[in-house]
């Protein structure tokens, strides 16, 4: 199947169903979701930041004006703990914690989440509300403890609207000490300004992306997210080496060994399906489905355990070698309790008891022998709509620029600047549009709709997992060249 096959009255999704090999979700008609759409008289979630987002600080990212996002001394660094946090966890991080206290100085906090709080009740409680964001209430880089029930999935999307957020939910204590060495001990090895420019070492940045025969999403995500990402990184970064593997190439020992071998990347992106379903338990849910499942056109069937690659599959005293791990795929970072999405099966039901991080970015960022900084991942369904728009219109702008930043030495919250500023211009047209629907009676057609509003959803579901001031290279290493 080709990218021509896709058809502008249906909506393709992510994933797969590891019990079945089925699609998770089958292709959903944009009339259908449209019906469902229009009977929803509730605003896009977080419309007051959104909107101030969009008209007042898109210039100057989400700290007021004269702070420099990149200088912990000058933005802020806060944990955020919930009341029932295990102590050992905290005294398990505490070399991190040390570190960023000294690196931001007075503007170091230990903030608490009290249970039932929301995102605004948080704010207000230390004296802020939607705004552009005053490190000397509350820090622009927010590292959340815990699981998504103790500090719900919700919480950590809307404050990620204006704070650079990130959220260390590990396995165990002894995970949280090695991620914390991890990070303390790259932290420590990247030169300052004054030790001169960056590093002479050369870095290197991989795309990996599978492409199924017969599989639409696959297809798409491969020829219009990786391959002109591809094109647009290797001209602008030029100090980076840029490599792919798309198709053929993208098989489960090939993502292993990118993940743990010795030639593995400094930074990795993946486009896959995620592995799912309602049987799916919590060390499967995320998995990376790889080159090696021989699409849905093949014999249907439970996923074979060598077509995916999960976090049971990394030996246990591997390092991990790409420092940040990107991932495009269905519950790749994690599964909500109820889906976002509307029109679908599981539009009404619940997906999981409680919601939870996946497998495997746990078991990335908690490696005993040194794992990755951190994991940038999607919370849900993932849809085309992250990079296709009104149509087949490749956008992959938010994920280059995200990148490029990174590679040039760029903190990765302020980084995921680029894919939140989508997320606010995204949800502030879909509400424009749904006022003049419901108050003047202004036609939407149903495919406009269905992609504002899924859109926004999807949008804001990309979440980084870990500590989001880590770095993934020295200032200016990139060598940027803009044409």
């Amino acid at each position: 199947m080709t990218d021509a096959a896709v058809r502008d009255d249906l909506l393709v999704l992510n994933g797969i169903d590891v019990d079945t090999g089925d699609y998770l979700t089958p292709k959903v008609s944009v009339a259908d979701v449209a019906g469902v759409l229009r009977a929803d008289t509730g605003p896009a979630p977080g419309m007051r930041e959104l909107r101030r987002r969009r008209q007042d600080d898109e210039d100057h990212f989400g700290v007021v004006y004269g702070r420099d996002p990149q200088d912990l001394a000058s933005v802020g660094w806060g944990v955020v703990v919930p009341p029932d946090l295990d102590p050992a966890v905290l005294e398990a991080l505490e070399p991190l914690l040390r570190l960023r206290e000294e690196q931001a100085g007075d503007l170091f906090r230990r903030l608490e989440l009290r249970p039932g709080e929301d995102k605004d009740d948080f704010l207000a409680r230390h004296g802020t509300g939607p705004s552009v964001v005053d490190p000397r209430k509350v820090p622009y880089y927010l590292m959340l403890l815990g699981s998504p029930d103790q500090v719900p999935f919700d919480v950590q999307y809307q404050l990620g609207v204006s704070y650079a957020v990130g959220r260390a939910d590990l396995a165990d204590p002894e995970a949280y000490a090695a991620y914390a060495a991890t990070v303390v001990a790259a932290e420590r090895s990247l030169p300052t300004p004054a030790e001169g420019g960056p590093s002479p070492a050369a870095h290197r940045l991989h795309l990996f992306a599978t492409r199924h025969p017969g599989d639409t999403p696959t297809a798409l995500s491969a020829s219009r997210l990786v391959e002109p990402l591809h094109g647009e990184l290797q001209e602008t970064a030029h100090r980076w080496e840029v490599s792919t593997d798309v198709g053929a190439g993208a098989t489960r020992t090939r993502l292993e060994d990118l993940l743990t071998g010795p030639q593995a990347p400094d930074l990795l992106f993946t486009a896959s399906h995620g592995v799912g379903g309602r049987s799916a338990h919590r060390d499967l849910a995320g998995a990376l489905l790889c080159q090696d499942w021989p699409g849905p056109l093949a014999a249907r069937g439970p996923l074979d355990e060598g077509q995916y690659l999960a976090a049971h599959h990394l030996p246990v005293h591997s390092r991990v070698g790409p420092k940040v791990v990107f991932s495009f795929a269905c519950f790749g970072a994690g599964t909500p309790q109820v889906s976002d999405y509307p029109g679908g099966p599981d539009s009404d039901a619940e997906l999981a008891a409680a919601g939870f991080t996946a497998r495997l970015p746990q078991r990335l960022l908690g490696a005993p022998a040194g794992g990755a900084l951190a994991f940038v991942g999607h919370v849900d369904r993932a849809w085309s709509c992250s990079f296709l728009w009104k149509g087949l219109a490749a956008q992959v702008t938010p994920f280059q620029s995200t990148l490029l930043a990174l590679m040039d030495g760029a903190r990765l919250g302020s980084a995921m600047e680029s894919l939140t500023s989508r997320y606010a211009e995204i949800a502030t047209e879909l509400t424009r549009r749904m006022d003049g629907f419901r108050k003047y009676g202004k036609r939407i057609d149903d495919a406009d709709l269905v992609g504002l509003w899924t859109a926004t959803h999807d949008a804001r579901a990309y979440v980084v997992l870990g500590d989001p001031a880590v770095r993934v290279a020295p200032r200016g290493s990139a060598g940027l060249i803009m044409g």
